[in-house]
This record gives C-alpha cells, structure tokens and sequence, in this order.
C-alpha cells in the first residue's frame, strides 16, 4: 500500500513538472510572437518616419505637418487590437502612401511644381483627424486609401494624349459644323 501512495505522489510531481515546462514554452513562445509583432510594427512606423522626413526634405510636405501625417502610423493601435491582419493593414497603408507620394514628387520634380504637390499634401495633412479615436478600422480600411489615391495626379503623357484627344474631338465637331452648314447653304440654294 505505501508503494502504492509513493508511487501515485511520484507520478503527480511528474505530471506537474511537464505541465509546468509546457506551460512555461507556451508563455516563451508567445513572448517571442509579440516581440516578433513589436518589431514589425516598429520597423514599419520608423520607414514611414523616415520617409515623410525625406518628403519634407524634398519640399513635397510642409515641415509643420509632418507630425500630423506621422500621425498615421502613431495612432494605428489607438482602438484596433493587436493583430496581425491589423499589421498587415498598416503595412499595406504605408506602402500606399509612400509609392503615391514618391511618384508625385517624380513628376513634380520633373514638371518644376513642387508648391502644388505641397499645396496638395497640406490639404492631405487637414483632412486628417485630430483625435486618437477617430484613427478607427473603417478610416484605415476606407477614408485613408481613397484620400491617399485622391493624391494623385495624372501622368505628363496622359495628359499630353487626352489633350490631343480632344484636340482631335473638337477638329471633328469643327468639321461636322462645318458640313452640316454646307449643307444648309446648298439646301438654300
């Protein structure tokens, strides 16, 4: 019988020692996800940091907004949890907002504009809410994407081919003017 109770008290303080361990590489694991987390999310507001300083460097956005605009990726986790479709959400929103915004400083440096796209991005920086709060899922998943495509503006050749295009649009309304007149005058005659 003593066998019995030391053996049953062995094999307790064994199946509490692996559930222990278990517990323990569970918490790790976790501990490791979030860090894993962490640093993403770190490395992913120091590259739009980073650009938007090169941004106001390059004199596409006023210095003075620069902090409103850094606001997108400081207030992300305001009242959205902590998740990775979340990360992968903000992530895609600085993408967005880097390549538009690179682009536009292209073409704006090549046409000689840059006070446009400054004007433009000031507006940008206005639209922005002031409030933590207002830094929801529907203005990340929404509002933030169509403003960001609202900051685009049409290629130089784009505009070249629908200049051309309605040159050509009017050339025709001349002629059929013409012709219809033509043939007033000869139904006249």
């Amino acid at each position: 019988m003593n066998y019995i109770i030391i053996a049953t008290i062995v094999l307790l303080i064994t199946l509490l020692g692996v559930y222990l361990v278990i517990e323990n590489n569970r918490k790790k694991a976790k501990n490791a996800e979030k860090q894993v987390f962490n640093q993403r999310h770190n490395e992913v507001t120091l590259h739009f940091k980073t650009k938007t300083s090169e941004f106001v460097a390059a004199g596409a956005i006023p210095s003075k907004y620069s902090g409103t605009i850094n606001a997108i990726v400081n207030n992300f986790f305001v009242v959205q949890a902590h998740t990775e479709d979340n990360l992968n959400q903000l992530e895609r929103i600085v993408e967005l907002f880097i390549l538009t915004v690179g682009e536009e400083v292209h073409k704006h440096r090549e046409k000689d504009t840059m006070d446009t796209l400054k004007d433009t991005m000031t507006a940008f920086a206005k639209e922005l809410p002031t409030n933590g709060v207002a830094y929801n899922k529907d203005f990340y998943y929404e509002s933030l994407p169509a403003m960001i495509t609202l900051l685009k503006t049409a290629d130089i050749t784009d505009v070249e081919n629908q200049d051309k295009d309605e040159i050509d649009i009017d050339a025709d309304s001349d002629q059929n003017n013409q012709t219809e007149v033509n043939k007033l005058a000869t139904a006249q005659i």
